[in-house]
C-alpha cells in the first residue's frame, strides 16, 4: 500500500512537488481553469472599482496613513481563491495507478542426447567435436526458462546421465564430467539412445516434450534400430530434432610423433538421423565447425519457446477527495472571515 494512503488529508505533503509528479490525472484538461481564477478575481475588482457606489468621507492627513496590517482584508478573498484553485484540482482527478504483470510458463521437456563415441574425439571443431557439443549444450541450457532438460550419453551403450529437471546447476555440472571414458562398449548405439530418451519422457505429462539428438556417425551398436526408436518416440509425442556433426574426406584425429596432426578419411550418412527427424516431426540439421554447431542449437532454442502467459491487474486509487476537503476548510473560512471585522463591509 502506498505510504501516503495513511496521511491524513490536512497534511501538507498533499502540496509537495514530489507527490503531486508521483500522481496520474485523469482530466488534466481542467487546469487550465488555473488561469482563470486570478483573471476572475481581477475582473471582480475592476468592476467593483468602478460599479460600486462610492461614499465620499473626510478624514485628516494622518488617518491616510498605509499600514501593513490593512493588508489582513485581503485574506477572505485569497481563502476564496485558493478554494476555487483547490477545486479545479480535484475535477483534474489526481490518481494513482499501481498496474502489476503476472507471468507464467508451462516449460518444455527437452532431453540431449550427446554422442560421446571415440570418433567424436576428431579435431575438426575446436577443440574437438565432443568438447564444442558440451560448450553449446551448456549455452543452450543458459537460455532456457522453466524447462525440464535431461542428458542421455551414448557410445557402444546408453544411459541416461541426468532425469528431466530444472536444476540447471546440476546439469551445467554433468555436462562438464562428460568425458570419452564413462562408456566402455565402442561403437555408436543411436537407436538405444532413443530408446532411453523415450523411457524417460514416456511418463511426462507436458505439451511439449522434445530430444535433441547429437551424433557424428551411423548406428553401429545397440540392439534397438534407430528407426524403429523414433517411431516409438513419434507415438509417444516426443518432437526429435537430429544434428550430424563434423566435415568429409580428410580430418585431424590426434597428433604423430612430432607432434603434427594425424589426418584420416572420415564419412558421415546422414540418411538415418534425417530419417529419424522426419518420423518425430522434428528437422535434421548438419554442422561442420564450432559456429555452425551454436547456430544449430540457437535455431532449435528459437523453435522450442514455452508460451509465456501474462495476466495484467491495475489498481486505481483517487485522491480527489483530499483536495476537495482542503477546498470545502477555505470556503468555509472564507464565509467565516466575510462576515468579520476583516473583511472591507464597504465593498459589500
Amino acid at each position: 500500500m502506498d505510504s501516503e494512503l495513511m496521511d491524513p488529508w490536512y497534511t501538507l505533503e498533499w502540496f509537495m512537488p514530489s507527490t503531486l509528479k508521483a500522481f496520474s490525472w485523469e482530466y488534466p484538461i481542467f487546469f487550465y481553469l488555473l488561469l482563470a481564477v486570478p483573471l476572475l478575481f481581477v475582473v471582480r475588482w475592476l468592476l467593483r472599482y468602478y460599479f460600486n457606489q462610492k461614499l465620499p468621507v473626510a478624514v485628516s492627513q494622518k488617518d491616510l496613513a498605509a499600514s501593513p496590517l490593512n493588508l489582513i482584508r485581503l485574506l477572505p478573498e485569497f481563502l476564496l481563491m485558493l478554494a476555487l484553485m483547490l477545486i479545479v484540482t480535484a475535477l483534474a482527478r489526481p490518481q494513482k495507478t499501481n498496474e502489476k504483470v503476472e507471468q507464467w510458463t508451462e516449460g518444455i521437456d527437452i532431453m540431449i542426447a550427446l554422442d560421446i563415441s571415440q570418433s567424436m574425439q576428431i579435431e575438426d571443431f575446436t577443440p574437438n567435436r565432443l568438447e564444442a557439443a558440451k560448450k553449446v549444450a551448456l549455452d543452450f541450457i543458459k537460455g532456457r526458462l522453466q524447462d525440464r532438460i535431461g542428458l542421455v550419453v551414448f557410445s557402444g551403450d546408453a544411459f541416461s546421465l541426468a532425469p528431466l529437471t530444472t536444476d540447471y546447476d546440476l546439469l551445467r555440472s554433468y555436462i562438464n564430467e562428460i568425458n570419452f571414458e564413462m562408456i566402455e562398449n565402442r561403437g555408436t548405439a543411436i537407436g538405444s539412445a532413443m530408446a532411453v530418451v523415450t523411457n524417460r519422457m514416456r511418463e511426462s505429462e507436458s505439451k511439449s516434450k522434445v530430444c535433441i539428438l547429437l551424433s557424428d556417425g551411423d548406428n553401429t551398436a545397440g540392439n534397438i534400430d534407430p528407426i524403429t526408436a523414433a517411431e516409438l518416440a513419434s507415438a509417444y509425442g516426443i518432437k526429435v530434432y537430429t544434428i550430424v556433426v563434423g566435415k568429409e574426406g580428410l580430418v585431424p584425429y590426434g597428433k604423430d610423433f612430432f607432434g603434427r596432426p594425424n589426418m584420416i578419411e572420415n564419412t558421415v550418412d546422414e540418411t538415418t538421423l534425417r530419417k529419424m527427424a522426419d518420423i518425430g516431426g522434428g528437422q535434421f540439421f548438419r554442422a561442420t565447425d564450432n559456429q555452425a554447431l551454436v547456430q544449430v542449437f540457437s535455431k532449435i532454442d528459437q523453435y522450442e519457446k514455452a508460451e509465456i502467459k501474462e495476466t495484467r491487474f491495475k489498481d486505481t486509487s483517487d485522491y480527489y477527495f483530499i483536495y476537495l476537503q482542503w477546498a470545502v476548510s477555505f470556503f468555509l473560512l472564507w464565509l467565516l472571515l466575510k462576515s468579520t471585522f476583516i473583511s472591507n463591509v464597504l465593498q459589500d
